[in-house]
């Protein structure tokens, strides 16, 4: 079994721009209202479906997303190398990079859908 997260937005565009130049994601497969990206080594998908779509049988998947109460965590092995590279990227950072008290090393930035997305290392407690 596998999970692929979507999002229904309007945003095609600019959700592969931004996915594809500023996070490293791959193209799987596009079309004028579709849009499936890969992460950078291939193991997980993401897709964004314009809303009101005819083929969409049920309302719930013709809604578009309003930008609340979603998030991703993308896990790395360096989380300071990722963030460097973020930043020189020119993405805004919405939380700074910082260690949490359990041990997770992480910062956010937000998607053109306003989905915040967490970059983590998990580090072991001192």
């Amino acid at each position: 079994m596998r999970l692929n997260a979507g999002i229904i937005t309007k945003r095609l565009v600019e959700t592969k721009k931004f996915y594809t130049e500023k996070l490293g994601f791959d193209v799987v497969w596009e079309s004028d209202c579709f849009l499936l990206l890969a992460t950078p080594i291939g193991a997980d998908t993401i897709s964004f479906l314009v809303p009101n779509h005819p083929t969409q049988g049920i309302d719930r998947f013709r809604q578009e997303f309003m930008g609340n109460g979603v998030y991703l965590t993308i896990e790395v092995e360096d989380v300071d190398s990722t963030y460097k590279t973020i930043q020189e990227k020119g993405v805004d950072i919405a939380l700074e990079l910082r260690t949490e008290d359990w041990g997770d090393r992480h910062f956010a930035v937000i998607d053109p859908n306003n989905v915040g997305i967490d970059f983590v290392t998990h580090t072991a407690q001192e």
